[in-house]
């Protein structure tokens, strides 16, 4: 098996890396598989008031995630799982919308969860992927084997 890489993107990523003990993403060969993302804002980790803003804010967390991981982003993704405390008809149109918007030109795989309650106060939805990033995992390595000092 190949050797696991752990992506904590800036600001939050390390926060949450050392308050709850995990990382955001993990490259697994070709694959990133990113931890679910919630509606805080990145740099901040005030989460959204709004639910739509919080799903638009998921929605552009799992893309900072997938790209501080080396990938593209939603081109990339082909699986989501979604995890909602507001399992709304509106709700879910919203997501479709984001999905219509991140994902124009494929449509993923996705199974979507109600749920009682999400681990931080005041979160309403939770987006985890997996996606496949062939070109970026050979770059990943490349990267990861100069910051070891191999060559």
């Amino acid at each position: 098996m190949s050797k696991l890489q752990y992506y904590a993107y800036p600001d939050q990523g390390p926060i949450l890396r050392e308050k709850h003990r995990y990382n955001q993403a993990v490259r697994v060969g070709d694959r990133i598989e990113c931890a679910g993302q919630g509606g805080w804002d990145c740099f901040s980790g005030e989460m959204k008031t709004d639910l739509y803003e919080e799903i638009d804010q998921a929605f552009s967390n799992v893309d900072y995630n997938l790209k501080d991981a080396g990938g593209q982003g939603w081109s990339q993704v082909f699986r989501v799982n979604s995890y909602h405390v507001d399992i709304s008809h509106d709700a879910l149109m919203h997501m479709i919308e984001n999905f219509k918007k991140w994902m124009p030109d494929h449509q993923p795989i996705w199974t979507c969860v109600g749920v009682e309650k999400l681990a931080l106060p005041g979160m309403r939805v939770e987006i985890e992927v997996s996606a496949i990033d062939g070109e970026g995992a050979a770059e990943a390595r490349k990267a990861r084997d100069a910051a070891a000092g191999k060559k």
